[in-house]
């Protein structure tokens, strides 16, 4: 499923937050109708059957309590998507990723295989489970994880029981950590601290483009993979650095390196750091270990795809994300650092400044603002106009960035921002996550539209606002301003009220500060739809005007 990812770590974020988010869209041609709930205890199934691979797993006892964002139509799954356990981790899944033809040889995508022939005649074949995929990872991780570590470790421990159908990158965090893991073929993965300074874009793409195997392998401080991915990669040649003296430095170069030439490595040091990699560590490597050398590699060159068809769905939005949070960097011209097809633009980055909130929004809502390439721009031309695949497009089910606040007691500090529908008309609204129920409006979209769903008002406003997007851009614009700032102000309102309170007192008074956000949310969109509606009839083609006097 196509989708956008942004990770920022909490030295990089605008207070200090872990900040996950992902944009869920529907494949090609489809709208997947979502809604948010909060999961109890007692509803959390203890076997566990999966509709796409038909795959059967019995599940821990002692579930906790966790927020989702599922499917509305049922029938084929919960896709449950993102959300906080009581213990304020948090969990987004699938960011949809490419491979290639030699790790889906070396290692199959384990996928349900139906019965053939007939039950209790000679040939016949009984059905095979798949493996595991989108539809179940937030179902059968968030509810038993205490840390963003914890939901790597048991995810990485399903992948290799059971495998997957597909590959995924998924998102872990808590006060402290993000992590983000990629699935390799069918039963393989890695995963990588994101650095707290820096933050992270994933546009349907493996990744990660920098790996040390022998922290995987050892103390795990950045680093985690299945243990023997060493092996399999030597095995199926899978490693594509080259590994002489030329590999990452010239021959001089790593003598001075090898040699511990203080200068030189403090110069290295800086270079790599302004690079996006973290100098420090490289002279571990490098130096206190010369061995080490044959550690690192880069995933995106062994287990990722480099297409053509990359160049206009993928590369395209990480460019421009970077381009946002980046903007003196050389975007732009024959001397670019980074163009919208460049197959090495990095996976992990230092912002110029701290990343807000409204950052976030921006970026998945981006349809290339400013560029040839935007299509409701006037630069560029009708071929470039609908050249890239916009972040920002049609077919966005929702956006859900998972905020963890350090700087709030635990019983209340983990938020969850939610939008629904395509980003560019809609707003990004926060709420408590550490309640037992959440409003109407946000969980009871169905398959019959209705401006009684936040979901739904929101699709019917981009399909309006879109046919007439400059006439309404204004009203779209005071829209999100204006629902932006209440959610500021409910959050830092809502912190003050409930201090020195816990237990069921303060999550009835969080689900109330829920309750009164929702209500102006709905007001405002309410206004909104009607305003968008207004503007777009005058535009009808079957208008016309005659006057008497």
């Amino acid at each position: 499923m196509a989708c956008t990812t942004i990770l920022v770590g909490k030295d990089a974020s605008y207070d200090g937050s872990t900040i996950v988010a992902r944009n869920e869209d529907s494949p090609g041609g489809q709208f997947e109708p979502k809604r948010m709930q909060v999961v109890l205890p007692k509803d959390q199934p203890r076997v566990y059957t999966s509709v796409e691979s038909h795959l059967t797993i019995d599940l821990p006892e002692e579930p906790m309590r966790y927020t989702s964002v599922p499917d509305a139509i049922e029938g084929h799954g919960v896709w449950a998507a993102a959300g906080f356990n009581e213990l304020n981790v948090g969990m987004s899944a699938t960011e949809t990723i490419t491979s290639n033809e030699r790790v889906l040889g070396a290692d199959p995508l384990v996928v349900y295989t139906p019965a053939s022939g007939v039950e209790g005649e000679e040939g016949y074949v009984p059905a095979c489970p798949g493996g595991l995929g989108e539809e179940d990872f937030v179902t059968l991780v968030l509810p038993y994880i205490r840390s963003a570590r914890e939901g790597v470790e048991r995810l990485g421990a399903l992948l290799e029981k059971y495998g997957t159908y597909e590959m995924n990158g998924i998102a872990f965090s808590d006060v402290d950590e993000i992590w983000w893991l990629e699935t390799v073929g069918g039963h393989h993965w890695i995963a990588k601290r994101v650095p707290d300074d820096m933050y992270v874009t994933m546009p349907n793409q493996l990744g990660i483009d920098w790996f040390d195997l022998g922290d995987a392998e050892g103390e795990q401080l950045e680093h985690m993979a299945s243990p023997d991915l060493r092996a399999w990669m030597a095995d199926n040649h899978l490693d594509l650095t080259l590994r002489g003296e030329y590999a990452f430095f010239s021959e001089d170069e790593y003598e001075l390196i090898e040699d511990g030439d203080d200068d030189y490595i403090e110069d290295l040091d800086e270079d790599l750091d302004d690079d996006g990699v973290d100098g420090d560590d490289l002279e571990d490597v490098f130096v206190l270990d010369a061995g080490r050398f044959e550690d690192i590699f880069n995933p995106r060159e062994a287990f990722g795809s480099r297409s053509d068809s990359d160049h206009v769905y993928n590369t395209p939005r990480a460019w421009y994300m970077q381009r946002f949070l980046n903007p003196h960097d050389v975007w732009e011209g024959p001397f670019a650092d980074y163009t919208p097809e460049s197959d090495d633009i990095p996976w992990a980055r230092v912002p110029e400044r701290k990343v807000t909130i409204e950052d976030v929004k921006y970026v998945l809502s981006a349809h290339y603002q400013g560029t040839p390439y935007d299509p409701y721009g006037k630069h560029g031309t009708p071929e470039t106009r609908s050249l890239y695949r916009p972040i920002g497009i049609n077919r966005n089910g929702q956006l859900a960035v998972l905020q963890v606040r350090p700087y709030v007691d635990e019983d209340h500090r983990a938020i969850q921002w939610m939008a629904f529908g395509s980003n560019p008309f809609n707003a990004l609204v926060p709420f408590y996550a550490n309640v037992d129920t959440l409003p109407e409006y946000l969980c009871n979209t169905a398959a019959t539209v209705t401006t009684d769903s936040f979901y739904w008002s929101n699709r019917l406003i981009a399909a309006l606002a879109d046919a007439r997007f400059r006439d309404n851009a204004a009203h779209i614009e005071r829209y999100q301003e204006k629902v932006g700032a209440r959610g500021h102000q409910m959050l830092r309102e809502t912190d003050r009220a409930v201090a020195g309170t816990s237990g069921e007192e303060l999550v009835r008074a969080l689900e109330q500060a829920n309750d009164r956000m929702v209500r102006f949310l709905r007001e405002q969109t309410d206004a909104l739809l009607g305003k968008v509606l207004h503007t777009t009839s005058l535009s009808m083609r079957n208008g016309f005007a005659m006057s008497d006097n």
